[in-house]
């Protein structure tokens, strides 16, 4: 049976998330907890009580939207993403995995079957790091991927913590937001590639294989300060060029790795005290690295520490080393690929396997139940920017893909 996502509605309602914003468009910034992000769910919850969906909230905040089956008994299919963003980001990261979610729910619903499992959308808290410096909030709750102690430890930038920033909508403990494996029996989500390779291939459908892991650490140089004109060279202890030289292996680190999907970012540098005429005491690094082998990863990891000990010693500076994230990589599972695959190839759609080197809730999700991903392109691989656009076709032909493959998930 057909099924026929209504796309103007779609992108009317991506429009309308959109204008939610501290910033004004295109630029799109919805930080967690903000009056834009609390905004955005209230929104999300009438657009589904227009549509007839069950809804509700758990102690996070994740939403869960409900297309109820013939067998409630069964354990559901679910799909999601995020609706939270960046300081200036766009308007297609995260919200067309939920509303393109949201339309196949309602295009199943239109279609007049029943599914057999009921369906569930998840809109999943805090996706991105901006409040707390942690990605995937909800989900890693979810999956008891960070416990509630753990959780109740974070703070944000004006030393906030979770606890002081939870809405009155999000009841209950935070121990309550684990799951157990098996609550879903499959779960898939829809989003823009955030890279160039399917709108390059001239590609409708990317069906991810293997999502990457992040290993994020903090790194602190302690040296010692002085007068840029009265220390000498010889007796520096220059706390920010023991940080550049570690940057720089970080970089090799990654060049050098037996991965080609290795990959390393110096994302966060501060230095004291910041002024032109003082020898810098003390240096912050933050840093992110990833790959989908894990094994690769963790052996540069391993050679970046070393060296950054070297150096630290060598320049009489001392280093603190803070793991804040730590996470395995995800393998899809192959047999919701293979229901995919196959409605891609009768809906005429062009599609490829690949890998996601971006991480999202579905990392987590994996470990509660068997996931996949499907990537629609998106223009130059630009994402995380106001610039940031997929077009309708590609929205459409994702949305409409996914209705069809939940629907048959939920009716196996």
């Amino acid at each position: 049976m057909p099924l026929t996502p209504d796309i103007a509605r779609l992108l009317d309602e991506l429009k309308q998330l959109a204008a939610i914003s501290a910033h004004p468009a295109p630029a799109v910034t919805r930080v967690l907890f903000s009056g834009e992000d609390l905004a955005a769910r209230k929104w999300l919850l009438a657009r589904a009580a227009e549509a007839g969906l069950e809804s509700r909230a758990d102690a996070v905040g994740n939403l869960f939207i409900t297309l109820p089956g013939l067998d409630p008994e069964l354990p559901p299919v679910a799909t999601g993403s995020h609706t939270d963003a960046i300081p200036n980001a766009g308007a297609y990261d995260g919200t067309v995995g939920v509303l393109g979610g949201l339309e196949a729910l309602r295009a199943i619903a239109a279609s007049g079957e029943t599914p057999r499992r009921s369906i569930e959308l998840i809109m999943f808290t805090a996706e991105e790091p901006t409040r707390f410096g942690i990605g995937c909030l909800g989900s890693r709750l979810m999956a008891g991927s960070l416990t509630a102690d753990e959780a109740c430890q974070l703070r944000d930038s004006d030393d906030r913590s979770l606890e002081q920033l939870r809405p009155e909508t999000c009841e209950g403990d935070l121990e309550s937001v684990q799951l157990r494996e098996g609550t879903y029996s499959a779960f898939v989500e829809l989003h823009i590639e955030q890279g160039p390779e399917l709108e390059k291939a001239g590609l409708d459908i990317g069906l991810v294989e293997k999502i990457a892991a992040p290993a994020a650490f903090r790194l602190r140089f302690t040296g010692s300060g002085g007068h840029a004109g009265a220390v000498l060279m010889p007796h520096r202890r220059d706390a920010f060029l023991a940080a550049a030289e570690v940057a720089l292996a970080v970089e090799q680190a990654a060049l050098d790795s037996s991965s080609p999907d290795t990959v390393g970012t110096t994302g966060v540098i501060e230095v004291k005290p910041g002024a032109i005429n003082s020898i810098p005491c003390d240096a912050l690094l933050e840093i992110d690295f990833r790959d989908t082998d894990l094994d690769a990863r963790d052996a540069a990891l391993a050679s970046i520490r070393d060296q950054a000990e070297a150096i630290c010693t060598r320049r009489g500076i001392e280093l603190d080393w803070q793991w804040i994230n730590s996470d395995p990589p995800a393998t899809c599972d192959s047999g919701i690929l293979s229901v995919a695959e196959t409605h891609a190839t009768a809906l005429g759609f062009s599609h490829t396997r690949m890998i996601s080197r971006a991480y999202h809730d579905s990392l987590f999700m994996a470990r509660l139940c068997p996931t996949a991903m499907l990537f629609i392109p998106c223009r130059e691989g630009w994402s995380h920017r106001p610039d940031e656009y997929a077009s309708p076709e590609a929205i459409e032909k994702g949305a409409t893909l996914l209705a069809h493959t939940l629907l048959d998930l939920a009716n196996a």
